[in-house]
This record gives C-alpha cells, structure tokens and sequence, in this order.
C-alpha cells in the first residue's frame, strides 16, 4: 500500500506532471502529421530531445524551488518591464492559441463517439474545464486525468501489432536526419513547439514555488531545498521521458498506417484515429477519444493556469490553484478570459487539428525565445545563488535554445526563397 501510495504522489508532482502534459492533442497532432508525411525520417527527434528538454525544464522547476516565484516574479524582480511584458505577451500568444486548438479537438473527439453539433460540444468542454479547475484542486483533478492520459500508450501496444521495419526505424531513431526542405522545415518546427511548450516554462516555477511552499520549504540556503530539486529533478526527467517515449510510438504507428495508406495530411479527428484501428478495431475512434479527450483536460488547465500565474505575479494579484475564488479573482480571471479567447478560435474555418498543427508550429517560433530568459536567470548568482547552472545544463540548455532559434530561420529563409 505504501509502495501504491509513492507512486500516487510520484505522478502527482509538478515535475512529472508537467512532462507527461508535452502530450497533449497538439503534440499527438504534430507526431501524427510527421509519422503520415516522412515516414520515420523524424524519429530521431523523439530520443534527441529528451536530454535536452530534460536539460531546460528542470531548469524552468529549479528557478520557482529558489525564488518562490514562477518566471514573471523573478522576472519582474531583476530584469526590465519591457522584457518582462514581452515574456507576457509571448506567452499568453502561445497559450491562447494551444487552448483554443485543444478545445476544439477534444469537441472533434467527442464528437466521434456522441453525434453533437461541434459547437455545443466546445461549450461543454470549455465550461466543464474552467468549474474544475476553480472548484477542485489541481491535485485531485490531475491525478484522475493521468491515468485517463495513459491511454495513449495504445500507440506503444498498436506500434508492435503492426509489421515493422525495425531495423530501419532503430536506424533513423540514433542518426538524425535533416532535410531543408519547407515541409521538413515545417514539420521540425511544429515538433519544436509541441516538445518544448512555452506553458511548461511559465507553470512548473509557480507550481514548483507553490508546493514548496506548502512543504515549508526555506529556500536557497536549506538542506530541504537541495533534497526537494534533486526530487524535482528526478520527476521532471521522468515526465519528459515518458512523453518521449509516446511520441516515438505516434511517429511509428501512423507512419505504419496512416503513411502507409498514402494519407499525407492529417485533418480531422477520425483520419488521426485510423492509426489505432490495427489494435483497437471497431473501437479505434474511443481509445483515440480517450487520450486527446485525458491530454487535453490534463493540459488546458495547465496553459490557463500558466498565464492566469504569470500575469498575477507581473500585476501583483494573489494567485494558486490552492486558493478559493473569491481569494484570487484576479488569478482566475485571466483563467476564465483565456479559455474564452480559445473558444473563440474556434470561429475560425481551421479544421480542429489542422489548427492543433499551426498552433504547434506556432509555439516553435516562440519557445526560443524563453529558453533565453530562462538561461539568463538559471545563470544569475544574484537570483539562483548555489543552484546556478552546472557545465552540463549550460551546453545543454543553449544547444536546445540554438537549434530551436535555428529552426524557425531556417524555415523563414525557406520561404522567403
């Protein structure tokens, strides 16, 4: 019962869940479509980016542990207004646009299993939603909704009930291959934005503050700070490999179907679906239904909450999923006005996961640029004091922040041709 009750608290902390939510509907959009176009031409991107996003996310957790802030309190503490409102404005850019595709793909999910006009279907998710992530805690709420994301190891089950080319696909897992092409461009890009999410970086500091605030924790001088970053650590590192290990299995298992069958673009929620018909037959469209429906329930309050925690701190408003409502209206109604500008997008002609996919590609331009500020702030004695960055986490940290300020130039110049 003890060992249960460990593994409970385990996939209940901040690191881990953080990690497990880089799968949500727009990241299985973004592996879908890569799988379908190349084939396993982009496995390599599902082993390579492990370490790496390892590397800047614990980074991003280890910030909140030392401050007691998420990325905008520190932010606006040490560094200027103006790079404070930037990191503002990317953020709450990336994340409307990530809340208003993932509701509309969990309405185009549902809708393969209840015959309810899309738009009705988008209100019930939007307001369902918002009711439990102001009237149950977050904790509670995210541990039921785990074990509904872990349907998405279906990919893993339907990748070895399928003939594959393993050989080739261990070939193209352990040497990259890179195309510069505008649609390989596009693809890397897009998978950019869906790995390393800007919600990741604003929600685990504040979250990280918040739980350690509920431990007791003292900060940068404790002997409990070092033992609870090297938990965090642990956690964070574990999510991240476990949503890289779906990836891998998303990529093969539509590059073995989906692909396979000549589809090259993936539109709507019942092509995305035929990928898992070799293992779930008949009831392909519910196991589908099930991982975008758990994903995007896991990660919707978690893009909300990241903004909704960032412009509290910026604007200095009392914020936390731990408190009531009428102690934070502030704080959750940025959360409100989020998802309502997300319902919006919806009025948009985009097929619900083509817009997951621009909204993935949209995130890829941005992300880079807050790896940067948190390289800045990860590297400061002033804010990190004996937690600064080691060796290690520097290369890491500036290579992932490198290639992924690379790529989106590379795609620019591709197109400017």
């Amino acid at each position: 019962m003890n060992k249960i009750k460990s593994i409970i608290n385990f996939l209940g902390r901040p690191g881990f869940i953080t990690g497990a939510a880089d799968d949500d509907p727009s990241a299985i959009a973004a592996f879908s479509q890569s799988g379908a176009q190349f084939g396993y031409g982009q496995l390599w991107t599902a082993l390579f980016s492990i370490p790496l996003l390892i590397a800047i996310q614990e980074m991003a957790g280890r910030i909140g542990v030392i401050t007691g802030r998420g990325l905008a309190g520190t932010m606006k503490e040490h560094y200027s207004r103006f790079l404070l409102y930037c990191c503002l404005f990317l953020l709450a850019l990336a994340n409307t646009a990530f809340i208003g595709a993932d509701l509309g793909a969990i309405a185009a999910s549902a809708r393969l299993l209840i015959n309810i006009p899309l738009w009705i279907l988008l209100i019930i998710t939007g307001v369902l939603i918002l009711a439990l992530e102001i009237f149950l805690t977050y904790r509670t709420y995210s541990r039921f909704l785990m074990y509904l994301a872990f349907s998405l190891l279906a990919y893993f089950f339907t990748a070895l009930v399928i003939k594959q080319d393993w050989a080739r696909a261990v070939r193209c897992t352990v040497i990259p291959h890179m195309s510069f092409n505008r649609e390989f461009l596009f693809n890397i890009a897009a998978i950019i934005g869906a790995r390393a999410s800007p919600y990741m970086y604003a929600w685990q500091p504040s979250h990280e503050a918040e739980e350690e605030t509920a431990q007791n924790m003292r900060g940068n001088g404790a002997p409990e700070t070092g033992r609870y970053i090297k938990g965090m650590k642990l956690t964070t590192a574990a999510g991240l490999v476990y949503s890289g290990f779906i990836m891998f299995f998303i990529i093969i298992t539509t590059a073995s179907t989906i692909g396979r069958h000549g589809v090259r673009t993936i539109e709507t929620a019942d092509q995305a679906a035929h990928a898992l018909a070799p293992l779930a037959g008949e009831f392909a469209s519910l196991v589908f239904a099930a991982g975008i429906i758990g994903a995007g329930l896991l990660v919707i309050p978690v893009m909300a909450g990241s903004v909704a925690y960032a412009l509290s701190e910026a604007f200095g408003w009392r914020a936390g999923l731990s408190k009531k409502l009428p102690q934070a209206w502030g704080f959750y109604g940025v959360i409100a006005t989020a998802m309502a500008l997300g319902l919006l997008i919806n009025l948009t002609h985009i097929k619900p996961f083509r817009m997951l996919y621009f909204a993935a590609v949209l995130n890829g331009f941005i992300s880079p640029f807050l790896m940067v500020f948190i390289m800045l702030i990860a590297n400061n004695k002033k804010i990190m004091g004996q937690y600064t960055n080691s060796r290690i986490s520097n290369i890491s940290g500036w290579i992932i922040t490198g290639l992924s300020l690379a790529v989106p130039a590379a795609l620019i110049a591709s197109l400017l041709q």
